[in-house]
């Protein structure tokens, strides 16, 4: 290819050696390489290129809408076209669109929602959030691939306007320069673009089918988990060496006792502190903490029990607690260090140490109510309703914030990382989202803790439980680590070709293609005599025009 493009050049350098650049290059991430000969291209921006004559009347009848929600910013196509009545018309449903159009939105310009017109989608109508491209002139899908290049995006982040609702005009996007290269390179640029990008895209699909098939094991893991399939060659092994085995039933009775022990110890010294006799009967004020009502249909295996939150909590004040609401917490409050907040953002991320938001002493004695301690267990409330975070035995002291619930349980009977275990499993996003409530966010609340059933298996079991599955687990996120990198160098790899197309260094060129310049004139040509036209029209017959 080299040789035949060097002797190309020869024989053309005496008609062109000014423009002549001899110059090799070589396609970043396409692995092609050419000599690019010579310069038939010409900056120009895209106001130069696109016609200007979009009808904005509206619709007449029913329609197809095309809104800015309706783009897949991933795959820059339209995934979800609505049909609207027309007794229903956004006041923004305005564009009538065509084939070939590119839709380029002019809201959060950083988001690229860019997308082309299909031959399915002629004649819809298109919001007047998007600035609608139209070139006959153009080669189709030259502007739909210009408008994704990162040269693009950096234009347009760079001359956005407002905070709340960030946003370009028209005129920031038909400013935008570019080189414009001849029309039957512009063929050969789109060809090899739809090839490359194509075989990208399917290898983004495999990887993400991956993805998927790796979160649906993780969820039978779960499943299995707390179901008690997970450990059946445990308890068979444990079984068959025939040493007494404390059951769930047990265990959990035990728990019972302790509590009220732990109880009645602690009334005798407020007895004794006040320097009273006990009453007679003072036994019978204590209140047996509560096991679910719904529990029909739970299977677990032989030696599990079924229990709740309230029964296996550790029973000291406040083991079961959501976060100050109203204004005991408010930023006002916040100084630059003391006693830590621990909110969603620690939960989401799994990380106790992230973030730096802190009470003051005086503050944190006022909220005590809500202090965790290492082994509590954290679940996010609102919004991202379900995260769960074990404060590990490092953890700062602190409080929680509003949209966290804490649990704390006894960590020589219940295994806290078990307890978020059961939390993360199926069964109890099934629950949660039965039984959650909102309207934009889903809400859960310690009234819907309470009535969860929980599993409780003997605590060699749970610590079982949680050593097998958490090696299962860690492979799954090697394999999903390596699934992630893989996605993150085909992004880098898509920018590197697109970038590679408008840089001229995507497809050889020939030096018998018509010059960039001949292609401007001629655009340039046949829009004055489309307005000489319009404008004899519109002198003919001024009653039409207005």
């Amino acid at each position: 290819m080299k040789q035949v493009a060097r002797n190309k050049g020869e024989a053309s350098r005496g008609r062109a050696d000014d423009r002549s650049r001899a110059a090799p290059h070589v396609a970043d991430g396409a692995r092609s390489c050419f000599v690019h000969l010579i310069d038939r291209t010409t900056d120009v921006s895209i106001a130069d290129v696109v016609g200007h004559e979009i009808d904005s009347s509206g619709p007449v009848d029913d329609f197809t809408y095309l809104d800015i929600g309706s783009v897949d910013r991933e795959k820059k196509i339209f995934a979800e076209p609505k049909l609207v009545p027309l007794v229903e018309a956004p006041s923004r449903a305005k564009q009538k669109v065509e084939a070939g159009d590119v839709l380029v939105s002019m809201t959060r310009p950083n988001l690229n929602a860019v997308a082309p017109v299909t031959q399915e989608l002629h004649g819809s109508i298109a919001s007047t959030g998007f600035h609608v491209l139209r070139s006959p002139w153009l080669q189709p899908g030259f502007l739909y691939y210009l408008v994704q290049t990162d040269d693009f995006v950096d234009a347009m982040c760079g001359v956005v306007q407002g905070a709340l609702y960030p946003a370009v005009r028209p005129r920031d996007i038909e400013s935008f320069k570019f080189t414009l290269p001849p029309r039957a390179e512009q063929t050969r640029i789109v060809e090899k673009l739809e090839e490359l990008l194509s075989d990208l895209d399917a290898g983004v699909a495999e990887l993400k089918a991956a993805q998927r098939k790796l979160a649906q094991y993780r969820q039978s893991l779960l499943k299995a988990a707390v179901e008690g399939a997970l450990t059946a060659d445990w308890r068979a092994a444990h079984m068959q060496t025939g040493k007494p085995q404390e059951t769930g039933t047990e265990l959990l009775q035990r728990i019972l006792t302790e509590r009220r022990t732990r109880w009645e110890a602690s009334q005798l010294a407020k007895f004794a502190e006040q320097g009273k006799t006990p009453l007679k009967g003072w036994q019978a004020k204590y209140k047996e903490p509560e096991a679910p009502v719904d529990t029909v249909g739970l299977m677990y295996p032989f030696g599990w029990v079924t229990t709740g939150f309230e029964q296996i909590a550790d029973g000291l004040p406040h083991s079961l607690k959501a976060g100050p609401f109203g204004s005991a917490l408010k930023k006002e409050f916040y100084v630059p260090s003391g006693y830590k907040i621990y909110g969603q953002e620690q939960v989401i991320r799994g990380d106790s140490s992230y973030g730096d938001y802190f009470i003051s002493v005086e503050k944190f004695e006022q909220l005590s109510s809500c202090e965790v301690k290492p082994g509590d267990v954290l679940i996010s409330l609102v919004g991202t309703t379900g995260k769960v975070l074990v404060l590990p035995d490092d953890a700062e002291p602190g409080i929680i914030n509003p949209r966290l619930l804490k649990i704390s349980v006894t960590r020589n009977h219940v295994d806290p990382h078990f307890v978020k275990v059961f939390l993360e499993s199926p069964i109890t996003r099934t629950f949660f989202k039965g039984e959650s409530h909102g309207g934009t966010m889903e809400i859960l609340n310690l009234g819907i803790l309470k009535q969860l059933p929980i599993p409780l298996p003997p605590i060699d079991e749970q610590k079982a439980i949680v050593e097998v599955l958490s090696a299962q687990l860690d492979e799954l996120d090697s394999q999903d680590e390596a699934i992630t990198r893989g996605l993150r160098f085909s992004v880098a790899q898509r920018k590197n070709i697109l970038k590679a197309a408008f840089a001229g260094q995507l497809v050889p060129q020939d030096p018998n293609d018509e010059p960039a310049s001949a292609l401007l004139e001629r655009i340039r040509a046949e829009r004055v005599s489309s307005t000489a036209k319009r404008s004899g029209k519109a002198g003919r017959n001024p009653r039409k025009k207005a």
